[in-house]
């Protein structure tokens, strides 16, 4: 199956690329894998789906459908091959060969997208860590990228080959990063640990990329964190708080998810993530406006990397995102699909109060009716209680300040000898 898929401006772009996938379900769209190309400023020129059971193991694609690849290059003017599974060595090898043009998978298309949105020195380590994990495998070249990365290239020992030489330095590199890596860690575990010494409600939005995210948290904390319209636009973790019937939240926004993440960026990526595993509440986040299909396909993406990274079974929200860009009728049904969900537009602000409130609503289950006596001598206790309950009822009395509210059952240890009932 060929198609042109030509990109708006791709008649400009350098890199004119042919999209090859493996059709395993009959069901099989290429429409993610242009987006990640655009992103990466990458022009489509058509497209080439094979029906079978698995991948060839050497060379990706049957012998035939090479042969007709190879012709759609050339009639469509493509100058790379952009595949969207990860590839073995030796099925890249094989590929160009065959194909006469640079190969490149799903992997490295994503990687390189991280490597050009990462901002913080934590962002660009983690993509670095990512990229040479990948590369391991795939030493060609290597030599060059490690010396642009500053490694430092020595002169080799007698008898050690130029590819034993280049994976010595990738793993040195490796350690290297690692070892970054733990420290900008332990300084995240210190904030972190603040955070949670502070008792307040913590919340994570995660959900797939592009689903409004970061525009969710502006939304919510008027925060002013950049965003765009593409993917994986986010990738460093942001945390900001907001205020609700006087209790304060924790929100952070993190990296987005996407079908068949690699393994390198979950892994490279874990600390960042930790945040989420660590949240009091999840906010899935997920744009209403792909259509019911897509929603379900993104939903179970980003359900697969939270079951990764250990969050599966953390208290979830779904959220429905960008409901401005739906009609009454589509509201309705999208409604009936998923009754439990919270429709918002961050854009427009439509939505938030009632998210707010189920997000109260969500927390308050987990909080038990407390009657506390505080002494007028120990006021600070006071304060602490604001922090943890948010809304107290205070009466002044003889021997000190009644108070009625509700606190986390977690926290209920820190004020037990106050309570009187």
């Amino acid at each position: 199956m060929t198609e042109s898929v030509e990109t708006s401006g791709s008649r400009r772009a350098k890199q004119r690329a042919m999209m090859i996938a493996v059709d395993q379900t009959g069901e099989a769209t290429l429409s993610e894998l242009a987006e990640l190309l655009k992103t990466a400023g990458v022009a489509t020129v058509g497209e080439v789906l094979q029906r079978r059971s698995e991948p060839d193991p050497d060379r990706y694609l049957g012998r035939g459908k090479l042969e007709e690849v190879k012709e759609d290059i050339k009639r469509a003017g493509a100058n790379l091959v952009a595949c969207d599974d990860e590839l073995a060595p030796r099925q890249e090898r094989n590929l160009e060969a065959a194909l006469g043009v640079p190969v490149i998978d799903r992997t490295a298309i994503i990687l390189d997208i991280f490597a050009d949105h990462a901002h913080t020195a934590e962002g660009k380590l983690q993509v670095e860590l990512a990229q040479l994990q990948y590369n391991m495998a795939r030493m060609r070249g290597l030599w060059t990228h490690l010396e642009r990365l500053g490694a430092g290239i020595g002169t080799r020992g007698p008898g050690e080959s130029q590819i034993e030489t280049d994976r010595r330095l990738a793993r040195d590199r490796i350690s290297d990063l690692r070892r970054k890596l733990r420290h900008v860690e332990q300084n995240r575990g210190v904030m972190r640990s603040r955070r949670q010494d502070s008792s307040l409600p913590q919340v994570a939005l995660a959900g797939y990329t592009n689903a409004g995210k970061s525009t969710l948290l502006n939304a919510l904390t008027g925060a002013g964190i950049g965003v765009a319209d593409r993917l994986f636009h986010t990738l460093d973790p942001t945390t900001r708080a907001f205020e609700y019937e006087g209790r304060r939240y924790l929100i952070t926004d993190t990296v987005g998810f996407i079908k068949k993440l690699p393994h390198q960026v979950v892994e490279a990526f874990k600390a960042t993530l930790e945040e989420t595993v660590l949240a009091d509440l999840i906010l899935h986040v997920v744009d209403a406006s792909a259509g019911e299909e897509k929603m379900l396909e993104e939903m179970a993406a980003a359900d697969a990397v939270l079951d990764e990274i250990g969050a599966g079974e953390k208290p979830r929200m779904l959220v429905l995102n960008k409901i401005d860009l739906l009609d009454e009728e589509e509201r309705a049904e999208v409604r009936i699909n998923h009754p439990d969900a919270v429709q918002v537009s961050a854009m427009t602000g439509q939505g938030l109060e009632r998210l707010r409130a189920e997000m109260e609503r969500a927390f308050e289950e987990t909080m038990a009716p407390v009657e506390l006596l505080v002494p007028y001598t120990e006021g600070s206790r006071l304060h602490e209680l604001h922090e943890v309950a948010g809304k107290v009822d205070r009466e002044d009395g003889p021997e000190g300040v009644l108070v009625r509210t509700r606190l986390p059952l977690g926290e209920m240890h820190r004020f037990a000898d106050l309570v009187t009932n």
